[in-house]
């Protein structure tokens, strides 16, 4: 099985060189691209000073133009400009973003923990509440209540996350309805201060010695607490929904179909108890397809959701890449794809991985 893993590890390279090329080229033939948004600055600027550069590339000087082409990347046909790519990402260089000016490699690590915490809590949520939840559906199957959750399952499958997204927001975040949320953000603007405010909430000098002394440090982190599950429970909710209706399927689907097994009815028939039997030999074989969801969901959890982020202002890696994409900040948008790649690629493999540790049957040899 070493042997395997080692192939599927070298085989990673030439997905990942196929994939970011295919990617690159048509970031190269896509119009709009950087060249034209230069440009169009240049025009805006112009006309609003009065200048003579007021119409379309074809009246600026061939020299500027080329200067811009160089200062772009964009002066070397698309695969040689690709190789000088793919040596850089070698070398854990990303490039500079056109838009911020800064090296894309800064812009990702400063946006990477905000798309962990909320990928990673809507992905743990839903494997929480899914693999339980099918489990009870298959054991009640044709029941009321696997009827009713079937049907609420089948919304959250239908409906995607950014539209419950925005949903969500206006019943609940500013509209006419309720104001239980914020309209979005990560934290509070004044979530730094929180602990001069809540002093301010609590009169110190009123404290009386029959209370005791305030610990304030625990008190601050209790409110900073408080902010950051106001700002998270949106988002993450409309993060998990997908995910957890298409688990909640899949874990039913696989637990009523090794119900069937005869190893199941060999079990029952050797005395074992109902509990034993799903929950010790049943289950153990079920999570198998469970397992499968794994690459992807970690590419998802390390990127972040481009259209939840942009719904809810989260500035994490989804909205960077989502702006970066309108914007044609390529640089940002290849690195954050280069990214994306590689970890559901290593998450693939892991999903090999736990196929055997589930199931000691299972071998690649």
């Amino acid at each position: 099985m070493t042997a395997y893993f080692v192939r599927r590890l070298l085989l990673m390279i030439p997905t990942f060189v196929g994939i970011t090329m295919v990617a690159f080229l048509i970031t190269r033939l896509v119009p709009g691209g950087p060249l034209e948004q230069a440009i169009m600055q240049l025009r805006m600027a112009a006309a609003e000073g009065g200048t003579a550069i007021t119409a379309a590339s074809g009246e600026l000087p061939q020299e500027a133009i080329e200067e811009m082409k160089k200062a772009l990347e964009l002066d070397k046909p698309w695969y040689v400009a690709y190789v000088r790519w793919l040596g850089r990402v070698f070398r854990f260089d990303l490039g500079n973003s056109y838009r911020f000016r800064e090296p894309v490699a800064r812009l990702i690590v400063q946006r990477f923990p905000v798309s962990i915490y909320f990928g990673l809590t809507g992905f743990v949520l839903a494997y929480l509440v899914s693999i339980p939840l099918g489990i009870a559906k298959a054991l009640r199957h044709g029941s009321v209540f696997d009827m009713v959750t079937s049907a609420i399952v089948f919304v959250g499958y239908s409906v995607p996350g950014w539209a419950l997204g925005a949903l969500l927001l206006v019943l609940f975040a500013g509209g006419q309805f309720f104001q239980w949320f914020p309209l979005g953000g990560f934290r509070s603007t004044s979530y730094d201060e929180l602990p001069a405010i809540v002093r301010q909430w609590e009169d110190i000098d009123e404290v009386s010695d029959e209370f005791g002394t305030f610990d304030w440090n625990k008190l601050s982190l209790k409110s900073k607490l408080v902010d950051q599950l106001y700002h998270t429970v949106l988002p993450v909710f409309c993060y998990m929904v997908g995910s957890f209706a298409s688990l909640t399927i899949l874990m039913k689907n696989s637990l009523m179909e090794n119900l069937g097994q005869d190893y199941v009815r060999t079990a029952f028939a050797k005395g074992l108890s109902e509990r034993r039997v799903i929950w010790v030999h049943v289950l153990r074989n079920s999570l198998i397809p469970i397992a499968t969801g794994l690459g992807h969901a970690i590419g998802v959890i390390m990127a972040g959701s481009y259209l939840i982020e942009y719904i809810f202002n989260i500035d994490g890696l989804g909205y960077l890449g989502y702006t970066s994409l309108v914007a044609r900040d390529y640089p940002v948008v290849m690195g954050i794809l280069a990214i994306n790649v590689l970890l559901t690629l290593l998450g693939n493999i892991l999903s090999d991985f736990l196929y055997a540790l589930i199931d000691p049957r299972i071998r690649f040899d």
